[in-house]
C-alpha cells in the first residue's frame, strides 16, 4: 500500500571541498580507495570533485527530502513533502530520524522508498549514523538481515525486472514513462558547486523535493494510476 511509504531522496556533497583540504592520512586514504576504479590520467582533485560526494567515508549528508502519501477529506491523493537540510550534518540526520521515528509510531509497517535507495540512500545514511556517532534506529538495523527481509520500494529494482546489470537514472526512467522531470536550473553533477561555491542550500532542497515528486510519480504509472496533481502536492516548512 503506498499509504506505508516514506519516499527519500538525498543530497550530498564531499566533507571538503577541495582534495588538498584533506589532511596527508586522508589524501592517502583517498588515493588507496580509488586507485583501482579510475585511469591514472584522473588527478587526485578531479577523482575528489567527481566522486567525494558519493562515497560515505568522504562525503556527507547536506539534505534529506521525505514524502508521503495521503489521502484528504474528499478522497484526493494528496502528496506531503518534508526536507531536512544544513550545513551541520549530525542536525540534519538527528531531526531525520525524529521524523521516522514519528511515523515509525504511527505506521509500524512502514517502508522507505525511493530511486536507487537499496544500494546509495540507505546504505549512505546508515554510514553517516554510526560515523556521527548517532544510533541507527531499529528501522535502518538492516547489516545482518537477509536480502529478502529488507523491505523497500525502490524504483530502479522494479525497473530493473530482474536484470542485474540493468542502471537507469531517475531522469531516464521518468522521460521513459513520460513523467515530468526533476531537472531545472541545477542537477546532480551541480550540486557540490552550489553548496561551496554558490551556498545556495535553498537551491539544492528545491532539487531534492522535485526528486521526491518524481518518484512519487513513478510509483504511481507502476500502478496504473493517475499522476499527481501539482495542487495537491504540499510542501511542510
Amino acid at each position: 500500500m503506498i499509504s506505508n511509504l516514506l519516499l527519500i531522496d538525498i543530497e550530498t556533497v564531499p566533507i571538503v571541498q577541495n582534495f588538498n583540504d584533506l589532511d596527508s592520512n586522508w589524501q592517502q586514504l583517498w588515493q588507496d580507495k580509488i586507485s583501482k576504479s579510475l585511469p591514472d590520467t584522473i588527478t587526485a582533485e578531479e577523482s575528489w570533485k567527481m566522486r567525494g560526494g558519493i562515497m560515505a567515508e568522504f562525503g556527507k549528508i547536506i539534505c534529506i527530502s521525505t514524502g508521503y502519501f495521503f489521502e484528504d477529506e474528499n478522497r484526493n491523493k494528496c502528496f506531503k513533502i518534508k526536507s531536512i537540510s544544513g550545513t551541520d550534518e549530525t542536525q540534519v540526520l538527528q531531526e531525520f530520524t525524529t521524523l521516522c521515528n514519528k511515523f515509525y509510531s504511527l505506521n509500524k509497517n512502514f517502508i522507505f522508498g525511493g530511486h536507487n535507495i537499496k544500494e546509495f540512500d540507505i546504505p549512505y545514511i546508515c554510514r553517516r549514523l554510526l560515523i556521527n556517532n548517532l544510533p541507527l534506529p531499529e528501522y535502518l538495523w538492516l547489516h545482518d538481515r537477509k536480502p529478502w527481509e529488507i523491505k523497500m520500494f525502490d524504483t530502479l529494482s522494479w525497473w530493473k525486472f530482474g536484470d542485474n546489470k540493468n542502471y537507469t537514472s531517475l531522469h531516464l526512467l521518468a522521460n521513459t514513462l513520460n513523467i515530468p522531470t526533476s531537472k531545472g536550473d541545477i542537477d546532480g553533477s551541480m550540486v557540490q558547486d552550489v553548496y561551496y561555491n554558490d551556498k545556495d542550500i535553498n537551491r539544492i532542497v528545491e532539487y531534492c523535493q522535485r526528486d521526491v515528486v518524481v518518484v512519487a510519480n513513478i510509483i504511481l504509472r507502476f500502478k496504473n494510476e493517475p499522476l499527481l496533481n501539482e495542487k495537491y502536492i504540499f510542501i511542510v516548512k
